[in-house]
């Protein structure tokens, strides 16, 4: 075979998401809207392969015969970031939370959910990914039974003009749906709907308690983690949402008269109780059409300084559940 003389743009690259109706079965064209993410670059999968290599008795060399390779226990795991868009947002926030209408909401007794082959699924509990390949046919890289375990916003006030950034892990235990996959088809295009930090109004800037915060940058991480159990020909049998769920954040705050007393305030904490809300919005209330988020009850987990032109802080917080058998929420986000 000949040198092909072609190459691709990685910007020819699309990262698409889509809601799978039922565990096992891929999303397929005629299925859910492939919803394009707008990327800042296409990372590349980890198919999580089992290979052993070891060197077997009567050589020093490994030998063909000794290698072994399985693809039925292995865990994929596929990453993107890029900017918040409502039609993204809306579906991943869905997906990980389990609310099927903004308010996006975490509750303080949030239960394990399990998935098995042939399971039908309700609205965005389970996703299939598509990386659309700039070679144009037989190239794509399709998953199924998708589950975001990790989950993170941010934003920087020096860039970009503080617009909401997003990052996303997805692990999946079945087998992989197709590497050599057709030209997909791009049902919903990437649009302008864009999220700011300039959207939230500074008595509604409140961490931990403290309001008028001023915010330079922000970080908010989500994690639901996913365990795989069992073991078929086509892959783990069960997935089920299990281990600690949840939010944290950290902001970097200008040192004022506000925030000057963060660190007696972070020192000072009480065992078994919250130090207060954590609120970042334009009222106290998040609701639809702006990228809020709220922790009812918060503590903080660190504070430090950061030399810039002026003194920052640097504030890390921890969402709390209410107890046991509380519905209410550890926390909630809008969009």
């Amino acid at each position: 075979m000949a040198v092909s003389g072609t190459a691709y743009d990685p910007k020819g690259f699309s990262f698409l998401i889509a809601e799978q109706d039922a565990y096992g079965t891929v999303n397929g064209a005629s299925d859910n809207a492939f919803i394009a993410v707008d990327v800042d670059s296409i990372g590349s999968p980890t198919l999580g392969v089992v290979q052993a290599m070891d060197v077997r008795s009567g050589s020093r060399v490994l030998q063909a015969t000794d290698f072994h390779q399985s693809i039925t226990q292995s865990v994929k795991e596929i990453s993107v970031s890029g900017t918040a868009t409502t039609e993204v947002l809306d579906l991943l926030l869905s997906h990980f939370t389990l609310d099927t209408a903004v308010p996006y909401v975490l509750a303080s007794n949030l239960a394990t959910a399990s998935y098995k082959a042939g399971t039908s699924t309700t609205t965005n509990q389970i996703l299939s990914i598509t990386i659309k390949s700039a070679y144009g046919t037989n190239a794509d890289l399709a998953f199924k039974d998708c589950l975001c375990t990790a989950l993170s916003f941010s934003g920087d006030a020096g860039t970009e003009g503080g617009r909401i950034k997003f990052s996303a892990t997805f692990q999946s235990g079945g087998l992989v749906s197709d590497l050599t996959g057709g030209s997909t088809a791009i049902d919903t295009a990437i649009t302008a709907n864009n999220y700011y930090m300039s959207s939230w109004d500074a008595d509604d800037r409140i961490i931990a308690g403290t309001a008028n915060a001023v915010v330079s940058s922000f970080n908010l991480d989500l994690v639901n983690p996913v365990v795989f159990s069992g073991i078929s020909s086509t892959g783990f049998e069960v997935a089920t949402r299990a281990g600690e769920v949840s939010a944290t954040a950290s902001f970097s705050v200008v040192y004022d008269n506000n925030f000057v007393g963060m660190f007696e305030a972070f020192n000072g904490q009480t065992t078994g109780a919250s130090k207060g809300i954590t609120l970042m919005n334009d009222d106290n209330d998040p609701a639809d059409g702006l990228f809020a988020f709220q922790m009812p009850l918060s503590v903080i987990t660190d504070v430090a300084f950061n030399e810039g032109s002026v003194m920052m802080l640097d504030i890390g917080v921890k969402a709390l559940g209410s107890g046991i058998g509380s519905s209410t929420d550890l926390i909630e986000i809008t969009c």
